[in-house]
């Protein structure tokens, strides 16, 4: 059996991605895990180094995914690791040049984002809860956060109190690819979070500096948060399974209907490509009809 390409290169890629791109854990391990996927093919293959997989191996390794039912996107997250690990050969001179530079994955059809309509969020949101609660008023406080200024959710975990500004009615984020962005917080929002940061000293173990804690004194985790707003979704008697995401595809949405700016939309949403945000117009598409039939004077209906 061969011994399959060096992993000592796999350790130092992922050591790279670390120091030099900061890159999060969680972006790290999708690396890992797509690379090791690929060792694991060149393995069976008979190649027994990096520099033996050429173009033509790497079209039959994503080929061999799709075949095994892997989606355009998924394929196309796999194929950016392997470009991103021959390009750290290629820099740290094991290799001469990139085999995957010019390969493209198969595309999916695009899939519109679940989201929530305006009465959808309001009932959600304000649906009678015990408010004397110390963790009720936390998640209230932290799903009005994301609705408001569209944060994900491992960015809102993530903050500090020194992130927040509420005097300013500002947050700062530290978004994907340690990008920091500075975006507005609402009203009901800055309400929220003043109520909380209430409760929060009663609860928050010596020194932690995260602005929303679990009942221990510690961090909250996306986790807890998933369950947390499942289990309010269904108790406020919403149909649709709710999730963190929901809450920010919302804030684009209602966002895009009442300005259609899609560049502010952008810095907002902390998107480094337009075209990711772009999605929003197609689900923004049935508004804008709507205004259409009710405005233009060849569309209206006869009343």
């Amino acid at each position: 059996m061969t011994a399959g390409p060096d992993t000592n290169w796999l350790s130092r890629f992922d050591r790279h991605l670390g120091s030099e791109r900061r890159l999060a854990d969680t972006t790290r391990l999708h690396y890992a895990r797509e690379l090791h996927a690929l060792r694991d093919w060149c393995l069976a293959e008979s190649l027994t180094d990096w520099s033996a997989i050429d173009s033509h191996a790497l079209r039959r390794f994503i080929g061999q995914g799709h075949r095994r039912g892997l989606s355009g996107r998924s394929l196309q997250r796999r194929l950016s690791a392997i470009r991103s690990f021959f390009r750290f050969l290629v820099r740290e001179g094991a290799l001469q040049a990139n085999p995957a530079d010019g390969l493209s994955a198969p595309r999916s059809p695009s899939r519109l984002p679940a989201t929530l309509d305006v009465d959808a969020v309001s009932h959600l949101l304000d649906a009678p809860s015990d408010e004397d609660d110390s963790l009720t008023v936390r998640d209230l406080a932290l799903f009005e956060l994301v609705y408001s200024s569209g944060l994900r959710l491992a960015e809102t975990v993530g903050l500090d109190l020194s992130d927040l500004s509420l005097e300013q009615a500002l947050v700062r984020v530290t978004g994907k690819g340690s990008k920091t962005r500075i975006v507005p917080v609402g009203r009901k929002a800055v309400d929220r979070l003043r109520d909380w940061l209430s409760h929060r000293d009663s609860l928050a173990a010596g020194g932690e500096q995260a602005v929303f804690v679990t009942r221990s004194g510690g961090r909250l985790s996306p986790r807890s948060v998933q369950q947390r707003l499942r289990r309010r979704a269904s108790s406020a008697g919403l149909a649709v399974g709710v999730h963190p995401h929901m809450l920010r595809h919302a804030f684009a949405t209602h966002m895009l209907e009442s300005s259609g700016d899609l560049r502010a939309l952008q810095e907002l949403l902390g998107h480094a490509d337009i075209g990711t945000t772009q999605i929003y117009t197609h689900l923004d598409f049935q508004h804008l009809a709507q205004v259409y039939d009710a405005a233009h004077p060849r569309a209206r209906k006869k009343r």
